[in-house]
This record gives structure tokens, C-alpha cells and sequence, in this order.
């Protein structure tokens, strides 16, 4: 039996994780799609132009929408005591950081990343390549990329697959990402059993700690840590204190390239440092 799992997604108005815009679920039992909830979000803050380039909801979208307190009584019989997947750690961090604005205790369920599940089910993704819309083309599953129903839907069928593909279960599987890549093998430089393996992390702007203790966090996470914004990044991790500035030369340069960046089309995702944080202190 496969089990039964919830897979969940959310888009954010702004580089803040707690300004959910959107949120997406879908319900699975032993291989069916039981239900399925999706909501736009009124995040009672500022929509940034680069995340609306993203996933196209703006402030206009959201008009009349619900606050994320307001869905928490819709989401807490879905999620309570359930196995919730999410594809990498950051919409997990996302609902967090949202019940914690709004002083609301987390939901009490089981988080699987089901980016990690890919890592240890295939091998060619073991390294790279394990992001959620490489990962379903792969397999030809089509769905439209940053629409937070799609997105969890998406989740949710690669978790299938891998389920189908090794034979391990749902609850199989929950101990299986606590596992290294390689059982037995031991960690190294770069800790590739970690979180946030695969990601290129790059700090800018006013931080709390000093930059060679926020690098080391992130290496142990598994980021690997460049000094200057590239091709290569995945991350710009923000100072609190700037992650609102205005567009122009308020902010950074290494803001500003990766925002040029991302207009190309490369997914790097801004972070404030509060953010930055819970992942790397994730259970």
C-alpha cells in the first residue's frame, strides 16, 4: 500500500516567506487524488514586481481574498496529523513563517521533502537536476509551473513515482530522507546529505552575524557558498534590514543582478535572512 499523503505549495507576494499569496493542496490515498484546495491569499503586504513576474498574482488578484489566518480552519483539517509533501523545504518554511506572524502554534503534522525523496530514488538526480519542473518533465508530467495547485499536484505525482519505482511506502519514505544518500557513507566538505544541497547561496546587505558564520551554516545545510551573483546562483540571501528597499539603486548590486537575472529566466530565489535561517535550522 502506498499510503496517504498531502502535497502542498505556495506562492509569496514578495521575498518575504511569510507573505503567502497562494496556496495549493492536494490530497492522495494509495495512489488516487482524493481532494483537492486551492486559495488565493490576501498577504496584507506589498506584492514585489519580480516575484509577480513569477507566478503572475498581484495585488489586484487578491482583492477580497482571504488572509492565511482566515484558511488556517480550511487547512488544519487537511494537514493536522498528516503526512505533508512539499517539493524542497521552502513552502514548509513558508506556512511557518505565516502561522508565526499571525501567532498561531504550527501545524502538527509530518513534512517529506519530496525534492530529497527524488535525490535518493533516481540516481541522475542524486547530485542535480532535482528541481520540480525538470524533475516532471522528465517523467511527462505536465502542469504549469508556479500556480500552487499545479505545483503540489506535480509533488505529489513524482512522490507516487518514486513510491512506485522503489517500493517503499510513504512511511518508507519519511525515514529514508533522514538517511545519507549512500547509507553508511560518511559526511564530507559540502555536506551533500544536506537540506539545501545543490543550492549556490549568495549574502548581501546589512546581516546579523558576520559573513563566514552565515557561510558556514550554509555549507552545512549543503549550499555552496559563492562571494558575487552568477549563473550559478540559487540563493540571495538579504539582510533583513534591506529585503524592502525600493527597486532601483536603493538596493544592492548583487540584489539588482540577481533580479535582472531572474527576469531572464533563471530560478533564484531572495530570501531575508530570518528565512535564510529556518531553513538551515530545519528539524
Amino acid at each position: 500500500m502506498l499510503g496517504s499523503f498531502v502535497a502542498l505549495d505556495v506562492e509569496t507576494a514578495n521575498p518575504d516567506f511569510a507573505s503567502i499569496c497562494q496556496v495549493g493542496a492536494v490530497a492522495f490515498k494509495d495512489g488516487e487524488v482524493t481532494a483537492t484546495w486551492q486559495s488565493l491569499v490576501d498577504p496584507e503586504d506589498d506584492f514585489d514586481p519580480v516575484n509577480v513576474s513569477i507566478h503572475g498574482i498581484d495585488a489586484d488578484a487578491v482583492v477580497g481574498a482571504p488572509r492565511f489566518v482566515d484558511l488556517c480552519s480550511e487547512l488544519q483539517p487537511l494537514l493536522e496529523r498528516a503526512v505533508v509533501a512539499t517539493h524542497t523545504a521552502f513552502d514548509r518554511v513558508a506556512i511557518s513563517r505565516a502561522r508565526s506572524k499571525y501567532g498561531l502554534d504550527p501545524f502538527s503534522c509530518e513534512w517529506l521533502d519530496t525534492a530529497r525523496v527524488c535525490r535518493r530514488a533516481w540516481p541522475q538526480f542524486a547530485r542535480r537536476g532535482y528541481g520540480l519542473k525538470h524533475v516532471a518533465k522528465h517523467f511527462d508530467i505536465e502542469f504549469k509551473h508556479h500556480d500552487a495547485l499545479e505545483d503540489a499536484r506535480a509533488a505529489g505525482q513524482i512522490l507516487l513515482r518514486a513510491m512506485l519505482d522503489t517500493g517503499l511506502g510513504i512511511t518508507d519514505w519519511i525515514s529514508r530522507v533522514r538517511q545519507p544518500l549512500v547509507p553508511g557513507a560518511t559526511s564530507r566538505s559540502g555536506n551533500p546529505d544536506g537540506e539545501l544541497y545543490g543550492e549556490v547561496v549568495v549574502f548581501t546587505g546589512s546581516l546579523s552575524m558576520v559573513r563566514s558564520e552565515a557561510a558556514e551554516m550554509a555549507a552545512r545545510a549543503g549550499c555552496a557558498v559563492a562571494s558575487s551573483v552568477g549563473k550559478a546562483t540559487t540563493i540571495l540571501v538579504v539582510g533583513d534590514s534591506d529585503i524592502r528597499r525600493l527597486a532601483g539603486h536603493e538596493r544592492s548590486s548583487k540584489h539588482r543582478k540577481a533580479e535582472s537575472l531572474i527576469g531572464t529566466g533563471q530560478p533564484i530565489r531572495i530570501l531575508c535572512e530570518r528565512d535564510f535561517l529556518a531553513l538551515v535550522h530545519l528539524d
